[in-house]
């Protein structure tokens, strides 16, 4: 019997896209703002009614210097191109494996009932009918398919809006830093709520359509809807691994030759590897991040949807509780809606002091107005009282409880994200002894970074522990998940924060490569610092968030599986536990390992370049850039697909020579030592950067005493700088994604696993 929420159905049915839409209108209109700064030289005339201070201050700022306009509209279109190019190889080969991927899963899934078209009965009610295992087989496959895409397209719109942003910021930051500020942070928000906005839509208008073959068997709908979450991973993992790959090949190359051997700024236009650096960053940071949020988005709301189908809003048919975890995201991306406004138009940055706070307070914001958002939709799309299942029993959970687990994950997010800052941010002290420790040479500062590093996890961890532990008691499996959905419910917000940073980066490097003046490049390293902070904050949240994921993922499919419990005593589990608990440890192997040999090539090259070109060092010859591009995306094209088989096949070999209990035991060992070296990866990269950032800012006595750029202390913040690079920017982000993917790839090949797997144990 269906219970009656107070949300009608058809209520859900207009809600959920017209917020969608809502986040999609607001993106082009913030675009639309951006755009209005234009990149060509403005021919003006003093006498027409300007008055003569304006004039003065335009002089001194150089705004009306034609060719640095002209200059900052080069370089853009330099890094756009690079983008775009290395994007759309990656695209091509990472095409091909998503083809192949998808015909396993057809193949795998269709042979569970031996590819038969007859009705079979229901896994968790025998006494109903369901749609054949073909049919699951074959939706599976275009919801993967739809995931992929909706991934790519993520990611590559992210990257396009922020190096269409990169060299207006720099423009803007002529007029004061508030201006930059707004410019920045605008086009953060344009990609935030495109890919929420998408994400959301995409999911729903998916649902609906597979309902029309569907019908009633709602079970064998939401079971083949979890392609969609697998899709999004799969190509966020090669997003985040060959991004992450070449933007700190072309770092790494660039740091060490032009900062320690050649004695020239970061992104000086003499030295070879600066547009490949920029282009890194747009790449990496921005179609990366963007595409792993996705993928956290689809499975935390793919895990919560498959548990509610087998619950009673599934059993009963109740279509709008069934759809809650859509509805949290709706709500969610009015509230950042509003949120961003506090930053762009409540309340003006006038000053450097301003950045941080102004992005924190929007963290702060959208949480607490959240909260009563997820108050408000508990309140009207859930019944007062209704079961969820738990491991082959129902049980009862009332609205509120539901609430305080939504509300747990959200709030464990804020604090995992102020942790955060607080070990990255060079306005604490745990950067500032790391700064310290560069007196003695690089060494210190090595092991300075890494204690910091490992202190770092373990807040976040008490802090999921405790989100687990709550969630779980109230409302089971289905708790975990929605705690996740809670932590990502404000995710416009967040990776509006996060591609704020990059595009700061990005700016503040064109400012040096367009020669403007000191004045300039001090406002763009201000916001940069603070873009610095915030993607760590950002790198957080999703590791956080991964963490609640994978946990009811792996719910999900311990239940799929039909596997009563996971005992860690018995040998078959004990096996997978200590081999999962490594894997985070080979894969950060291969993708440390190739970010070296890239960055070997890379610090080659450039030499080659220093030495064999004259007149580089003098500015009279212009580099070769484009041969450092080329390393960059040979690199990481080359490098990106050894990792990104280990991921996608382990489950597969496990599931089917080993089964489904030893499976269980990797996806639980992976999970738990991945968390950790994810946070104290990149905490330990994040607090070296800054370290280096704040000896070079010399805002306080403390860090004058520290030196200039180039003094022994600088140059050794430079090497742990450096040695950070990989950890924070490619190792660490890609192992939230290991987390993830390896437990939605599990429970969507649940099925065969269960009837087909663990090969050597049956001989």
């Amino acid at each position: 019997m269906a219970v009656e929420t107070i949300l009608p159905d058809l209520g859900t049915e207009i809600l959920i896209p017209v917020c969608a839409v809502v986040g999609i209108a607001f993106s082009l209109v913030q675009w639309l703002l951006v755009s209005k700064i234009k990149l060509v030289p403005e021919v003006s005339n003093s006498a027409d009614g300007k008055n003569f201070t304006d004039s003065l201050l335009e002089e001194e700022e150089g705004i009306n210097d034609h060719s640095i306009v002209q200059k900052c509209a080069e370089i853009q279109s330099a890094i756009s191109e690079g983008a775009t190019s290395f994007l759309f190889t990656e695209y091509r080969y990472v095409g091909i494996f998503m083809v192949a991927f998808a015909v396993l899963i057809f193949i795998f899934l269709g042979s569970v009932e031996g590819f038969s078209t007859k009705m079979q009965s229901c896994t968790y009610d025998s006494t109903k009918l369901c749609k054949p295992a073909l049919a699951t087989a074959g939706f599976s496959t275009i919801s993967f398919i739809l995931g992929a895409i909706t991934s790519v397209v993520s990611g590559f719109l992210g990257m396009k809006i922020a190096t269409y942003a990169n060299a207006r910021t720099t423009l803007e930051a002529r007029k004061g830093v508030g201006k930059a500020f707004i410019v920045a942070f605008r086009s953060g928000a344009v990609m935030g709520f495109l890919l929420a906005a998408n994400g959301l839509l995409v999911l729903y208008i998916t649902i609906n359509l597979f309902k029309l073959y569907y019908g009633d068997d709602w079970e064998g709908l939401f079971e083949a809807i979890t392609g969609y979450g697998l899709g999004g991973s799969s190509m966020a993992l090669f997003g985040r691994v060959g991004g992450g790959i070449y933007t700190k090949a072309a770092d790494v190359g660039a740091d060490l030759v032009g900062k320690l051997e050649r004695n020239i700024p970061e992104d000086d236009p003499r030295n070879p590897a600066v547009i490949a650096d920029n282009v890194g960053d747009n790449v990496g940071d921005i179609a990366g991040m963007g595409s792993d949020l996705f993928g956290s988005y689809a499975e935390s709301s793919c895990a919560a949807l498959v548990v509610a189908s087998i619950s009673s809003f599934g059993i009963n048919h109740e279509f709008t509780a069934m759809l809650y975890p859509l509805l949290i995201s709706s709500i969610g991306i009015l509230i950042c809606l509003l949120t961003t406004l506090f930053a762009t138009d409540f309340f003006e940055v006038r000053n450097v002091k301003e950045i941080e706070p102004a992005l924190k307070k929007q963290l702060i914001i959208s949480t607490a107005l959240m909260t009563v958002g997820i108050a408000l939709v508990s309140w009207i799309a859930l019944p007062s009282s209704f079961t969820i299942f738990n491991f082959g029993v129902q049980k009862e959970v009332k609205n509120w409880q539901l609430f305080l687990c939504v509300a747990v994950g959200l709030w464990a997010g804020l604090i995992i994200g102020f942790v955060t800052e607080y070990y990255t941010s060079n306005a604490y002290s745990p950067v500032k002894d790391v700064a310290d420790s560069c007196r003695t040479g690089a060494a210190t500062n090595v092991i300075f970074g890494l204690a910091l590093g490992y202190k770092s996890v373990i807040i976040p961890i008490f802090a999921i522990a405790i989100s687990i532990f709550i969630s779980f008691t109230f409302a089971a499996m289905y708790g975990i998940a929605v705690a996740a959905l809670g932590m990502l419910s404000t995710i416009a917000t967040g990776l509006a924060i996060d591609a704020y940073g990059p595009i700061s980066d990005n700016a503040g490097g064109i400012a040096e490569m367009a020669g403007m003046s000191h004045r300039i490049r001090e406002r763009t390293d201000a916001l940069d610092a603070a873009g610095n902070t915030t993607a760590a904050i950002g790198k957080g949240f999703a590791i956080g968030s991964a963490a609640l994921v994978s946990l009811a993922l792996f719910g999900a499919f311990v239940s799929r599986a039909a596997i009563s419990t996971v005992d860690v005593l018995t040998p078959k589990v004990f096996i997978g536990l200590i081999v999962g608990a490594m894997l985070p440890y080979w894969f950060s192997a291969m993708t440390m390992k190739s970010v070296g040999k890239a960055a070997l090539k890379m610090v080659e090259e450039v030499r080659r370049q220093f030495n064999t070109i004259p007149g580089i060092m003098e500015g009279t010859t212009k580099p070769d850039y484009a041969t450092c591009v080329k390393i960059s995306t040979d690199a990481s094209i080359k490098e990106m697909l050894p990792p990104g088989a280990l991921v996608m096949l382990t489950p597969l070999i496990v599931g089917i020579f080993f089964g489904v209990e030893t499976l269980s035991g990797v996806l639980a060992g992976s999970l738990v030592s991945g968390v950790q070296i994810a946070i104290s990866a990149s905490n330990t990269g994040g607090a070296w950067d800054n370290a280096k950032k704040y000896i070079e800012a010399g805002a306080s006595e403390h860090a004058k005493t520290l030196g200039p750029k180039g003094s022994d202390a600088h140059k050794a913040a430079v090497i742990g700088d450096t040695v950070g690079d990989p950890l924070k920017d490619t190792s660490g982000p890609s192992l939230n994604i290991l987390i993830k993917l390896m437990a939605v790839e599990s429970l969507v090949f649940a099925p065969f696993f269960a009837a087909h797997g663990g090969l050597l144990f049956k001989i």
